[in-house]
């Protein structure tokens, strides 16, 4: 008589969850720290399956407006090739609705989206090192630097829907908490760009990044180099953006590539702004 096939549990994931979700990822040697999935449990749809009292797989719905960017999308190696992984994206799916889903692949993942109707878009490049922090870029007659207000707060947000097409009141209503610098570029007393930088992984992330030209870009991101001169640093960037040789010349190094996927038209930038940096792989 054939063995009963093993009755997996999948259910909402909850705070309680975290220790063993995180667990998973450090497997992986992904830098994450517990308090990076809680940020994410707590603006997104989260998801686990357990093998009775185990959590041996996870997915991420978060969404934004239009939008819902799935990550951390994680099945444990004991339980590779068990469909563990397309009934989890099933269940991010479900949370999506009416939405566009988003996600960024990575190479091995890729084939799993593309069955299930994802089309690339684009490409991320994940950088990260010890930066040497270079002298910021000049910026254009009438621009300054400075760091970010309570008071800015709203216009951070216009800005950041606008650059990356996505509604991102949720997600940086929780990062404004645990920012640790910030710097915005004003002309003609109006904010036209901003930058912020966060702990996150092995040491601080920069992101998002939004910003009218190139040169805005780097001269926001060699302002908070500057801060944290010592620390270890991760940037995720659209491989188009411009940025990739400026931050290899820093001694930020391009580490990883994914794929930017949808199952359906991808967010497009307005208002003369758009995204050089992301808030994290997972978030977009």
């Amino acid at each position: 008589m054939p063995a009963p096939l093993p009755s997996y549990v999948y259910r909402p994931m909850t705070p309680a969850d975290l220790p063993a979700a995180h667990a998973l990822s450090v497997q992986l040697k992904w830098p994450h720290r517990l308090d990076d999935w809680a940020m994410l449990q707590r603006v997104s749809h989260g998801f686990v399956v357990l093998d009775g009292e185990r959590l041996i797989g996870t997915a991420f719905a978060c969404p934004q407006g239009d939008f819902t960017t799935i990550g951390l999308v994680i099945v444990s190696d004991d339980y590779q090739g068990k469909g563990i992984g397309r009934k989890l994206m099933e269940q991010a799916l479900g949370a999506c609705q009416s939405s566009t889903a988003m996600l960024n692949a990575t190479l091995a993942g890729a084939p799993l989206y593309a069955s299930q109707g994802f089309v690339e878009f684009g490409w991320i490049q994940q950088h990260q090192g010890q930066a040497q922090a270079p002298l910021p870029v000049p910026l254009a007659d009438g621009e300054e630097c400075r760091p970010l207000r309570e008071a800015d707060q709203a216009l951070v947000l216009e800005l950041a829907n606008a650059g990356s097409g996505l509604d991102r009141q949720a997600v940086l209503s929780d990062l404004f908490a645990v920012i640790e610098h910030s710097v915005g570029i004003v002309r003609d007393s109006q904010l036209h760009a901003f930058a912020l930088l966060r702990p996150f992984g092995r040491g601080r992330c920069i992101g998002p990044v939004i910003a009218e030209n190139l040169e805005q870009a780097q001269h926001m991101i060699a302002t908070l180099l500057a801060q944290v001169p010592d620390a270890f640093v991760r940037i995720d960037i659209p491989a188009n953006c411009g940025l990739a040789d400026w931050l290899e010349a820093t001694g930020l190094k391009k580490v990883d590539t994914v794929a930017q996927m949808a199952r359906g038209t991808a967010p497009q930038s307005t208002n003369g702004v758009r995204q050089f940096a992301l808030v994290t792989q997972a978030i977009g």
